[in-house]
């Protein structure tokens, strides 16, 4: 039994992620601010399902604020460290929303990492984990893309901000030999997924008669991997494994044309499309090499696109009463 940290513990990702090691007997404390970068009626949600949960503790703090190293909670025990591991998993996310407030990403992403890293070494903490991001790769990415593809370019904010995240996790592996994890993530998908993302909208944008508005020609193609497999992966690397980077995504890539369709066949309701022009932070393609994390992990993603998108599609349902009304803006 273990006692983790996790940040962003009312995220996607983090909430996940919290759950499975509660199922698995460990004790989790996990941070939040709760702000509202996308409706915090889902953040609420998520935080409802883990507060009824034994050994979990809940601290609404900001990761981006250096007073977070002299909380009580956060501090040695009887001179053993308070965690066993650091799972930072809040950032803010998000390519388009960077454009308009760069400065938000470089608070939370940057300082905020900064501040857990610092953390981790002032209360001897061994391990750290960081979650990054495919948009890291930029533009002329080799598809599928390996850890070793060029990183200088990124095409917005929170790429650049992900960017500096994963250095200073260096820095801090290099000068106090703190174990690092950092996970590139590629498009991750599932039940109770951040609103702010094509899956979620699009579920509800078809099941509420919406307009599904579409960036672009509807031809780009994005790497989506389940919840479950991107937690499974997070777990596998709180192994001692110095410092590495590791891509986590999908085995299987979709047209953004053809994931409509295949909502539109497990919902039964035609979408009504409206296309936009295309953004330019977006990338045109993201697949993930995920050869490194087989190798160094034993990790696969098991779940494929068709029954991910089917679990979504029956939470939504499950829960449409009030997901209906979540701003997907």
């Amino acid at each position: 039994m273990a006692n983790y940290l996790i940040t962003g513990a009312a995220g996607f990702i983090g909430s996940r992620a919290a759950e499975m090691l509660l199922e698995e007997g460990h004790h989790v404390t996990g941070i939040d601010n709760m702000n509202d970068a996308y409706d915090v009626r889902i953040k609420e949600w998520r935080l409802k399902r883990l507060a009824a949960r034994p050994n979990f503790t809940f601290l609404r703090l900001d990761i981006s604020q250096k007073e977070i190293l002299e909380q009580a909670a956060l501090v040695k025990q009887k001179g053993a460290p308070a965690f066993d591991a650091v799972i930072n998993l809040a950032a803010r996310a998000g390519v388009r929303q960077s454009v308009e407030n760069p400065w938000v990403y470089v608070d939370t992403n940057v300082t905020g990492t900064l501040n857990m890293l610092e953390l981790c070494h002032r209360q001897g903490i061994p391990k750290f984990i960081l979650a990054s991001t495919s948009s890291i790769y930029g533009a002329n990415a080799p598809l599928p893309t390996p850890e070793e593809a060029s990183s200088d370019y990124p095409l917005q904010a929170y790429a650049a901000s992900k960017k500096g995240a994963e250095a200073l996790c260096h820095t801090y592996h290099y000068l106090y030999d703190l174990d690092v994890t950092v996970f590139r993530f590629f498009t991750v998908y599932g039940p109770a997924g951040r609103p702010d993302m094509s899956m979620f909208r699009f579920a509800q944008w078809i099941s509420e008669g919406h307009p599904v508005k579409i960036n672009g020609d509807g031809e780009q193609t994005r790497g989506f991997t389940y919840i479950d497999d991107i937690v499974g992966g997070i777990a596998a690397g709180l192994a001692p494994l110095g410092y590495e980077i590791i891509n986590l995504g999908g085995h299987e890539t979709i047209k953004i044309n053809d994931l409509i369709l295949l909502l539109e066949t497990l919902i039964g309701k035609k979408a009504l499309i409206e296309h936009l022009p295309a953004h330019p932070a977006d990338m045109l393609a993201s697949w993930a090499n995920v050869e490194k994390a087989k190798r160094l992990l034993d990790w696969a993603p098991q779940v494929s696109l068709q029954q991910g998108v089917a679990n979504l599609v029956e939470w939504y349902q499950a829960e449409r009463t009030w997901a209906s009304q979540v701003d997907t803006r």
